[in-house]
This record gives structure tokens, C-alpha cells and sequence, in this order.
């Protein structure tokens, strides 16, 4: 069995060119799925079916995992499965047959503007890691990146002078993303201010490029990331669960409220479908009702 994911994971790498984050994930999914036929003496490929792949959805539901989940777990053996079955390792892919679980609708966690000036004036810059901080929750806001993508940044990345910078997104895609004034000025603060400081703790200060520095000197991790947005998170009082991807929804947000397109937001959100950018047409539509009914007469 392990044959067949390690083949899998080659093809996802090369062929589908999926990110390192993805590729983990489908192993993980797969690997618990083969972990649970193997513990029930169902032999695979052979005996897999309908049948085998239905207590597997219903082994899932018993251990209280959302259907968002499940249906991601499903998706992977989905792909799998096509993935033998193309190679005539399957007569047919059985997990065409088993349904995705119906999922509820359910709008990502944005801030409001109020909020969003709380957060970003929390960091105290008079201190190295606050300047970075400002500068790294600014940035955020103005450019909408996934977390992913901030932290592969180099500092050859940036026209800082353009406002606007060139980053790898999913699945390689290549795209330019832009920010304004007040990251400008919190990011130019940090690379002549901050980040020499960083830098002087690395072990190769020479060697690194990368524009977020840890307190080491190195380069800093989506984990780092999330850490820094969640003490100030805390130290604001702001809700629980705001992540580096509630800034990202809030960057979305905001821009839509403020009358922008929704095919432009789309770009600058590096998405390659409409339909994943439409989720956000929906806080604006609540807010638009919000408006209707506090002030017309005989709402």
C-alpha cells in the first residue's frame, strides 16, 4: 500500500505541481484511510468498494469530524483512487459512488475597520520586534497574502518605491500583489530600523534574503506568524480565532464595502475561480441588509 501513495504523492508533486502543504495533507488523509481498511483485514486494493468506503465516511461522522472535514478527507481518496484507477491499478474509482457530505454555508471571520485600526496600532515600535510587527500586520492588511505566501517573501521580492511586489502562490502560479501608503512606510521603517538588528543574530546574516526575520535572525515561519497575530489578538481584546487569515478575509472584505470589483478582488486574491471569491459577496450583502432595515421608515 505504501507503493501506491508514494507513487500518488510523485504524481501530486510533479504532475499536478500541488504544494508541499498539500501533498502532506492528501498523505496524511490517505495514509488513515489505508490504516483503517488494514485494521478491518479489508485487503487493497482488491476488496476494496462501495460498501468499504461508506464505513469509512461513517467511522469519520462517529468521531465527531465537521463535514467540512470529512469532505476534504473524501476528496483526497477521490483523487487517489481516480489516480489507481487511471494507472489500471482499480477497475473504477469506487468513491465516485459515495456522496460528499452537504455542508452548511459558513462566512469566513473578518474585522471590522474599527477592530483592524486596533490591531494594527497595538505592536509598541519602539522595540525591534514591534517595528516588525506594525510593519508585518500592515503588510498583511494592504496585500491580502496567505500566510504561506508572506513568509516566502525575499527582500528582492519588493519595489518598496512602487508599492508592489511579486509573489508565488498556489499551485506556482506567479502574481503581482500591491500595497498602499501605510504599509509602505511601516515596512521601510522596518527594513532600515528592525531588521538590521534581526539580521545581526543570524548565523549567516550574509545568506538571508528573507524579508521576515524571527527573533534569531531567520527566517520566519507561517507558525511565527500566526504566534505574533495572536498576542495582539489577546493584548486587543478582539475576538478569539481571528488567524493571518481573518486579516486576508478582512483585506477582501473591505475592498468589496469600499465598491471595488469583484473580478479584480479575485486577482488580488490570487484565486483561479470566481465562485471561491463570491463567499465574500455575502458579508457584504448582510451588512447592505444591516443598513436597509436600521434606517428605512418600514423596514
Amino acid at each position: 500500500m505504501s507503493d501506491y501513495l508514494g507513487s500518488f504523492t510523485l504524481y501530486l508533486q510533479v504532475e499536478r505541481n500541488a504544494s508541499p502543504h498539500t501533498v502532506r495533507n492528501y498523505a496524511e488523509d490517505i495514509s488513515k484511510f489505508l490504516a483503517f481498511l488494514d485494521e478491518r483485514s479489508i485487503l487493497f486494493p482488491q476488496e476494496l468498494d462501495y460498501l468499504a468506503l461508506r464505513h469509512y465516511l461513517a467511522h469519520l461522522q462517529y468521531a465527531s469530524y465537521e463535514r467540512r472535514t470529512i469532505a476534504r478527507k473524501l476528496s483526497a481518496i477521490r483523487s487517489f483512487l481516480r489516480f489507481l484507477a487511471r494507472d489500471g491499478v482499480l477497475v473504477s474509482a469506487a468513491a465516485a459512488l459515495v456522496a460528499t457530505p452537504r455542508m452548511g454555508k459558513k462566512l469566513p471571520k473578518f474585522l471590522y475597520m474599527e477592530e483592524m485600526l486596533r490591531l494594527l496600532s497595538a505592536p509598541d515600535t519602539t522595540l525591534p520586534a514591534g517595528l516588525r510587527d506594525v510593519a508585518l500586520l500592515e503588510f498583511l492588511y494592504a496585500s491580502g497574502l496567505r500566510v504561506g505566501e508572506l513568509v516566502s517573501l525575499s527582500t528582492a521580492c519588493l519595489d518598496l518605491n512602487a508599492g508592489q511586489g511579486i509573489v508565488l502562490g498556489k499551485g506556482g502560479r506567479e502574481r503581482v500583489f500591491y500595497f498602499g501608503s501605510f504599509a509602505k512606510a511601516s515596512v521601510r521603517a522596518y527594513l532600515e530600523l528592525a531588521r538590521p538588528v534581526l539580521l545581526k543574530k543570524a548565523k549567516a546574516p550574509e545568506k538571508e534574503d528573507a524579508l521576515w526575520l524571527n527573533k534569531y535572525g531567520s527566517r520566519l515561519t507561517d507558525r511565527g506568524v500566526r504566534r505574533i497575530v495572536g498576542k495582539y489578538v489577546s493584548q486587543t481584546g478582539l475576538a478569539m480565532g481571528i488567524s493571518p487569515h481573518s486579516i486576508r478575509h478582512s483585506f477582501a472584505t473591505h475592498l468589496l464595502n469600499g465598491g471595488a470589483d469583484l473580478r479584480a478582488v479575485q486577482e488580488l486574491l490570487g484565486h483561479v475561480n470566481v465562485s471561491t471569491t463570491q463567499i465574500y459577496t455575502h458579508i457584504t450583502r448582510e451588512k447592505l441588509k444591516n443598513v436597509y432595515t436600521s434606517a428605512h421608515p418600514r423596514a
